[in-house]
C-alpha cells in the first residue's frame, strides 16, 4: 500500500478490557518515537448512561464499542508494524489486518471529531431531520443554541405537537 498524506481515522481491535491500556501505550509510542506528525488522535467512544444500584441512580460512562480503539493517523507500513505490535492490539479492522479509513459519515456518526456547523436556519424556519431517531420528521425551529450546537424544533408526532432537541448536524433547512 502506498503512503497517504492526509490523516484518516482507522479502527483497532483490542483484547477485551485492554482499550485504555492500548490508548495509553499508543500515546507513549507517539512520544518515544516522535510520531506526533503521523499519529494525531486516539479515542475510545464512550456514552453516559444512568445506572440504578441499591435504589440509587448514578451516571456511568460505558464504552460504545468494547474491544475497539479509534486512531487518527497518516498510514504507513512502518506505523502499521509499530501499532500492531503494541501489547493488547490484535490488529486493524480491515481485510487481512490492513486498515480501511473511515468515511466522513461514519466519523460524524461515531462523534470522533467535534464538527461546528453554521446554522443556515433561524427561529421560525421549517427544517427536516436527516439523521438520528427522528429521521424523516420535519418541524419548525423554536430555539437555537450555537454554543451546544443544538436546536429545539416543534414536530407533529402521534397527532400532537412536541418540542424536541436535535443537533445542528442532524437537521437541514426544508425547501420552501
Amino acid at each position: 500500500m502506498e503512503e497517504m498524506e492526509k490523516p484518516c481515522w482507522y479502527i483497532l481491535h483490542t483484547y477485551s478490557g485492554y482499550e485504555s491500556m492500548v490508548k495509553d501505550s499508543l500515546f507513549r509510542l507517539m512520544e518515544n518515537n516522535n510520531l506526533q506528525s503521523m499519529i494525531f488522535d486516539v479515542k475510545i467512544p464512550m456514552e453516559k448512561t444512568i445506572e440504578e444500584k441499591n435504589g440509587k441512580r448514578k451516571i456511568v460512562e460505558r464504552k460504545l464499542l468494547p474491544c475497539y480503539v479509534f486512531i487518527k493517523m497518516i498510514y504507513s507500513n512502518q506505523l502499521w508494524y509499530l501499532i500492531t505490535n503494541t501489547r493488547g492490539v490484535t490488529g486493524f479492522v480491515g481485510p487481512q489486518g490492513r486498515p480501511i479509513p473511515l468515511k466522513e459519515a461514519e466519523i460524524r456518526k461515531m462523534r470522533l471529531e467535534e464538527t461546528v456547523v453554521d446554522a443556515n436556519f433561524a427561529v421560525g424556519d421549517k427544517v427536516n431531520v436527516d439523521s438520528g431517531p427522528l429521521e424523516g420528521f420535519s418541524g419548525i425551529v423554536t430555539e437555537l443554541n450555537d454554543v451546544s450546537q443544538k436546536a429545539k424544533i416543534n414536530i407533529e408526532m402521534f397527532g400532537r405537537n412536541t418540542d424536541v432537541e436535535v443537533e445542528y448536524i442532524q437537521i437541514s433547512k426544508a425547501d420552501a
